[in-house]
This record gives structure tokens, C-alpha cells and sequence, in this order.
């Protein structure tokens, strides 16, 4: 089963006064099989972690680890770090003009897989996914998130992790913007691929209402750059009562 784990994680990012600390010291590991949900306010560091794992090239690692299988991910190109078995939906999925979503997905595929998917079978495994996240055929033949709503591009990135299968797949925010009827369609996008124990879920929220539809198994409370609190999905109701404050007062 694969293991992705980060040890003492420090990370930067530019400002107008010179390098700016967000991360200050992360430990955590997430298995295959394993869903866990990090939780916080606004600016607490959870989307920096994120695009840290993925190889952002805004952040600077300062020092610590972070390894998938023993291997350094760190050391990863982008592109390496997904075919080594990471994926990360973003909060805000980018546009990408003049490429398909059909091409796009059989080009990662590809590159995900070594070789590229027979054309008719490829054809019937999209179709079959797209039916089960409620998505319309003539999704496949426009171009990446060009005019997409929220719910759209959410399903989308949900499409993608259902047919590349990663190891582990870091999730920022997939229920923002996301109506009801969407939320729950997402939701049960991620719980088939959960289900089938293959894949390590970090996901990464504000809120409880996507909890409600993607039980967590660990919770970890994320304040100042670093885990301040970690539980079991009764943390994340206990979050629900009584919200953030008395981490931040506590100054942690």
C-alpha cells in the first residue's frame, strides 16, 4: 500500500519584505485506503500544502521531507510527481483553451499509464464514468474548464481522479462553490474510487457539509501553518459546534 509522508515541512513564498514563512513544521501520513480531512480558517496554510505536495513552483520548500513509497517526491518534477502516483484537484481549475477535455484526459492517461488506451475502450471507460458523475457526452468535446461553471469543473477534476487512479489525491476544496444536488454527486464521485481502497484521500476543507457525504477516518485541525489538533470524524463535529477560535486565541 502506498504511503505518502511529510516530515517537518517548512515552506515560503515571496513578499514585498522578503521570504515569507507559511508552513512551520508539518507531519502527516496518509496511506492508500486512507481518507483524511484537513480542516481550518482562511489563510491558515492547507491550500500551501497542497500545491507544496504537487510542486507549485510559487512555493519554496525550506526544509523537511516529503516521500511517496521512500521516494523523494520533493525531488520530483511535476509531471514526475503524478506519475509516481500523485493528483491534486485544485480549488480554482485552470482553463486550457483549444485543448479537449477527451484529449486531455486520453494525453494524461497516457502519460499516467506508460502507453496510450486502446481508442474504443477508452472511449466506453470515459462514457461509463461521465454517466455515473451525471455529466452530458458533449462535455468530452469541449475544451478544458473554458465556460464551465463550478459544479462543472469540480465533476470534471472528480472525472479525471476516476480515470487515472492515482495512489494518493490531495482534494482543495472540492466542495466550494458547489450547490447541494453538485455536492452530492462529487461526494460520490470520490466515495467509488474510496471504496475501492486503492487511493489516499487528503482532503482539504473549511467546512463539515462535504464530511457529511465523505466520512473521514482522521481529522487534523490546521491553524498557523501547521497540524494543532488531530482526531477521528467526531473532531470535525466538534469543529462544526464550536468553530476555529479557540485554536486562534490560543495563538497556536
Amino acid at each position: 500500500m502506498a504511503t505518502l509522508e511529510i516530515r517537518d515541512l517548512h515552506v515560503s513564498v515571496e513578499a514585498e519584505n522578503g521570504p515569507r514563512e507559511i508552513l512551520r513544521g508539518v507531519d502527516l501520513t496518509v496511506k492508500q485506503g486512507e481518507t483524511h480531512a484537513i480542516m481550518g480558517p482562511n489563510g491558515s496554510g492547507k491550500s500551501t500544502l497542497a500545491y507544496s505536495i504537487a510542486g507549485h513552483p510559487k512555493y519554496t520548500v525550506t526544509s523537511g521531507t516529503v516521500t511517496l513509497d521512500g521516494e523523494d517526491v520533493l525531488a520530483m518534477g511535476v509531471d514526475e510527481r503524478a506519475r509516481a502516483g500523485l493528483f491534486l484537484a485544485m480549488q480554482y481549475p485552470v482553463e486550457v483553451p483549444g485543448v479537449s477535455v477527451s484529449n486531455f484526459l486520453r494525453t494524461a492517461a497516457t502519460a499516467i499509464r506508460g502507453e496510450a488506451p486502446k481508442l474504443r475502450a477508452w472511449v466506453k471507460e470515459v462514457r461509463e464514468a461521465m454517466e455515473r458523475l451525471g455529466m452530458d457526452p458533449s462535455f468530452a468535446e469541449r475544451n478544458v474548464n473554458e465556460g464551465f461553471s463550478g459544479g462543472e469543473k469540480k465533476r470534471h477534476e472528480i472525472l479525471q481522479l476516476e480515470l487515472l487512479k492515482p495512489k494518493i489525491a490531495i482534494l482543495d476544496e472540492t466542495d466550494s462553490g458547489l450547490d447541494i444536488d453538485a455536492l452530492k454527486v462529487v461526494s460520490e464521485g470520490i466515495n467509488r474510487i474510496r471504496e475501492a481502497g486503492e487511493v489516499g484521500v487528503l482532503l482539504i476543507t473549511h467546512y463539515t457539509r462535504i464530511l457529511r457525504y465523505v466520512k473521514p477516518d482522521f481529522v487534523h485541525v490546521f491553524v498557523g501553518g501547521r497540524v494543532v489538533e488531530e482526531g477521528g470524524p467526531e473532531l470535525a463535529e466538534l469543529l462544526e459546534a464550536e468553530g476555529y477560535e479557540r485554536f486562534l486565541k490560543a495563538g497556536v
